[in-house]
């Protein structure tokens, strides 16, 4: 770390860190919240906050199978409920009267896992590259952060917590040279659903003017409500004293309850309508075109999304290994299951958008590594958009491709979501040859 650039925002004094291209300020506290409780946005300081920590975690448990295709490691942040943070990557050498637009990152991970200042989420290629700026969120995740239960505990927790984050950024960011009325929300998996449920919310106009949804389950977000009901009760037996590991245990036996409702199941953390900050769930749609005109949104998924799920499914898997048959049904299967969980859904959110007067752009992400199992399947888009060789080497994902061709389509790929987040817009169709191809709604 070299001389640490100061920063003078109304929250009080900020010290960052300089890191090569761009300049960090990492760990910044946004609001906080007793568990189970709504977040109250964070205090003012007059003394200087040494921004030169990532955010912790909020306490979740190992994944295996995504640490084998992401090639992360459980444990890589320190764990914390006090996880209400974010981290500002911005590009080295700014002006004092530049502003440049603000793109907020919302990551994913089944509402249970991840964190935004893994190393897979890195910007800072995409900052360096694009002259933007990227505000990682990390948000409360699983029985933290998103399910009511019949005591009384509230839902959405999660989703409050990244309002805070916005309405920080809103008042801040101008002083690290972002500008607050340039600002894309954006993110993938239940990141895109977050940011799609945000949207929802009346204040989301004023808080951001664009939204990239990558890979959102938005197939699978309605008619849950006994799913959670059923799983709000088997939450009851965590209490504000419980030990947070202890928490993420219970969360797992919560999670068994939902297996019964179907493939709704496969998220079965998540949004929660009827409750703090989205409408009923038959008024979603009202809700949405109430905001429409004031968001522009670029919306898509990856051409075999399911592809990175199938593997688990032992039937599936066992009829992939049938000779000659096997790979077409593989392919068959992966497509069903796209469409049902993320591709109709998609298409329907655009053309609603587009109805009610918003600006809307779909696309589909077929890059895939060469020869890969996964192909173009969930998650593919991130090593695109953030990272670096280092962080990728172990990611199963990947394997076939070089770091150069990585590269290159992710510079590409870079290129139009920052021309996208810059307000510059689309053409009507465009894309990338063999990686993408979008079109306006």
């Amino acid at each position: 770390m070299n001389v640490a650039p100061a920063f003078y925002p109304p929250c009080g004094p900020i010290t960052g860190w300089r890191d090569g291209d761009v300049v960090r300020a990492t760990g910044i506290p946004y609001a906080s919240a007793e568990r189970f409780q709504p977040p109250a946005s964070a205090p003012d300081r007059t003394g200087v906050l040494a921004a030169t920590s990532l955010s912790p975690a909020c306490p979740q448990g190992p994944v295996p199978f995504l640490d084998d295709i992401l090639g992360t490691r459980y444990g890589e942040l320190p764990g914390s409920e006090d996880c209400q943070r974010l981290s500002i990557t911005m590009p080295a050498g700014l002006d004092d009267d530049e502003r440049i637009p603000v793109m907020v990152w919302l990551h994913g991970g089944s509402y249970t896992s991840g964190s935004g200042d893994l190393a897979i989420f890195d910007p800072k290629a995409l900052v360096a590259e694009n002259r933007v700026i990227v505000v990682s969120v990390t948000y409360r995740l699983g029985l933290f952060g998103y399910l009511a239960t019949g005591t009384g505990r509230p839902a959405n927790l999660g989703l409050l917590d990244q309002l805070e984050a916005f309405r920080w950024v809103q008042r801040n960011i101008g002083a690290f040279g972002g500008d607050p009325g340039n600002v894309t929300a954006f993110g993938q998996s239940a990141g895109g659903d977050a940011v799609a449920h945000l949207m929802a919310t009346p204040e989301a106009p004023a808080l951001f003017q664009r939204a990239i949804i990558q890979s959102a389950p938005l197939g699978i977000t309605r008619g849950r409500a006994k799913m959670s009901t059923a799983m709000g009760i088997a939450a009851e037996t965590v209490t504000e004293d419980t030990p947070a590991m202890d928490v993420v245990a219970i969360e797992e036996q919560v999670s068994q309850v939902a297996r019964k409702y179907g493939l709704i199941a496969a998220m079965p953390f998540g949004t929660q309508y009827g409750h703090a900050p989205l409408p009923p769930e038959s008024g979603i749609e009202d809700a949405w075109n109430a905001t429409a005109s004031g968001i522009e949104v670029l919306i898509g998924h990856t051409s075999e999304e399911a592809r990175m799920f199938l593997p688990r499914n032992r039937a599936v898997s066992r009829l992939g290994k049938v000779p000659v048959l096997g790979p077409a049904v593989l392919r068959a299967v992966s497509w069903a299951v796209t469409e049902a969980v993320y591709g109709r859904s998609a298409r329907k959110f655009a053309r609603r958008h587009a109805r009610a007067g918003g600006t809307a752009y779909s696309y589909v992400l077929s890059w895939a590594a060469p020869g890969n199992f996964y192909g173009a399947a969930h998650t593919v888009d991130l090593p695109l958009l953030f990272g670096d060789q280092k962080t990728w080497a172990g990611a199963g994902l990947l394997a076939g491709a070089s770091w150069q061709e990585i590269d290159a389509q992710g510079r590409a790929l870079r290129a139009v979501w920052a021309r996208f987040a810059s307000g510059e817009g689309l053409a009507g169709q465009g894309g990338l040859p063999g990686a993408l191809r979008y079109h306006s709604v």
